[in-house]
């Protein structure tokens, strides 16, 4: 099992964009999903929250066959 996202790391998207995680793990206070909030390091800047399983999951490959990446994210460094 990989390891999950954490304040302070930068991912990267399988499209190839890079995000700073903001949490790596907020809760939803109604339904106790897990989720992940994170900021685009590109303008507009905008910050984003996924649950933590979608931002985890594997790359679609039958949606993106030419998809390097084996993750939706990964760590970068």
């Amino acid at each position: 099992m990989r390891k999950l996202p954490k304040a302070g790391e930068i991912w990267q998207h399988f499209k190839g964009k890079c995000y700073l995680i903001i949490e790596g793990e907020v809760e939803h206070t109604e339904t106790g999903e897990k989720f992940v909030v994170y900021r685009q390091l590109y303008p507009p800047f905008g910050t984003y929250c996924r649950p933590v399983d979608m931002f985890m999951s594997k790359t679609d490959k039958d949606k993106y066959p030419d998809a390097v990446q084996e993750n939706r994210f990964e760590r970068v460094g």
